[in-house]
């Protein structure tokens, strides 16, 4: 760790990656941390490895969540702090963070798919973590961040029930879909019902080709949803209808390394209307630029910088 400690420009970089994924983050910011990108060479690389160790150490991220619910702590001893948790705490002490030691995992652009012990099947979407308990009285899954797709096998005896963040998805037929991303789900039913709770709010029941949606505050009004839209992540393709542009950019950071950042807010609420393959995140950015009153430049390959044109 020394170092780590005594290089400035690293800690530099490690205080600037927390910033840019508060959500408190402004315009100001993120223009400021563009000066600094480009200032020197060095940066690039620095914000590079810092970068790397905050995909690999998620155990930064649960300090990270107390900064962004308002609590008063420094950036630098909590990066730092959590860096060296992961690099010197005992295994005992990491397999309790969130998700670190998943028992199944999907990287950058990733799908994978898998059958249960009781016949189920799973498939995981990009950057997604899933725990597994199939117990003798429940069968409970975890999915830690990510999107995951479950088809279920029928035992009366033992509830299909999924957790992600504060709600639970109870099983009530055969096929649905969970997507779970910055403490916000999704849940959308394919085939039959499901049930969904949050904390202390009554359970609702949400039946085929319907989604609701919730986050800490609770559950939102269901609403009627797109099958094929849900779906297409399961064909290595992204569908927006209407999409404000902010939330097209968060989801295609998760098929691509490194942030997207909007350097002007106002840019967020624009309609976005497309078709992306997953596997062609860098495209997609250049449809974008190509169709949108927007400049968007790749800082180094780290960092796209999205500017009104």
């Amino acid at each position: 760790m020394k170092e780590y400690e005594t290089d400035p420009i690293y800690m530099e970089a490690l205080e600037w990656l927390l910033l840019l994924n508060d959500e408190k983050a402004t315009a100001e910011d993120r223009n400021r941390f563009a000066l600094w990108l480009e200032a020197d060479p060095a940066h690039a690389l620095a914000f590079d490895r810092a970068q790397s160790l905050w995909e690999r150490f998620e155990v930064v991220k649960p300090e990270y969540e107390r900064l962004r619910r308002g609590e008063r702590i420094d950036r630098r001893k909590v990066l730092l702090g959590g860096i060296v948790l992961a690099l010197a705490a005992p295994a005992t002490w990491l397999v309790t963070r969130p998700g670190f030691f998943a028992d199944h995992r999907t990287g950058i652009g990733e799908r994978t798919a898998f059958t249960l012990s009781d016949g189920s099947t799973v498939e995981l979407g990009s950057r997604t973590a899933l725990s597994v308990d199939m117990g003798a009285d429940e069968r409970r899954l975890t999915l830690h961040h990510g999107q995951a797709f479950f088809t279920v096998a029928a035992d009366a005896e033992r509830p299909f029930v999924v957790t992600a963040g504060s709600g639970t998805v109870r099983a009530l037929g055969t096929q649905f879909d969970v997507k779970f991303l910055g403490g916000a789900a999704a849940v959308t039913v394919f085939e039959h019902a499901v049930a969904v709770s949050t904390h202390d709010a009554p359970m609702m029941e949400i039946s085929s080709e319907w989604q609701v949606r919730y986050d800490e505050t609770g559950l939102f009004a269901p609403e009627p949803a797109d099958l094929s839209v849900t779906a297409a992540w399961r064909k290595d393709r992204i569908v927006f209808e209407d999409a404000p542009l902010r939330l097209v950019l968060h989801e295609l950071e998760r098929y691509r390394r490194g942030p997207i950042l909007l350097m002007d807010d106002r840019l967020g609420d624009m309609p976005v209307t497309a078709i992306f393959d997953t596997a062609q995140a860098a495209a997609a950015l250049t449809t974008i630029e190509a169709t949108l009153p927007v400049r968007i430049v790749d800082a180094a390959g780290l960092v796209a910088l999205v500017y009104r044109r």
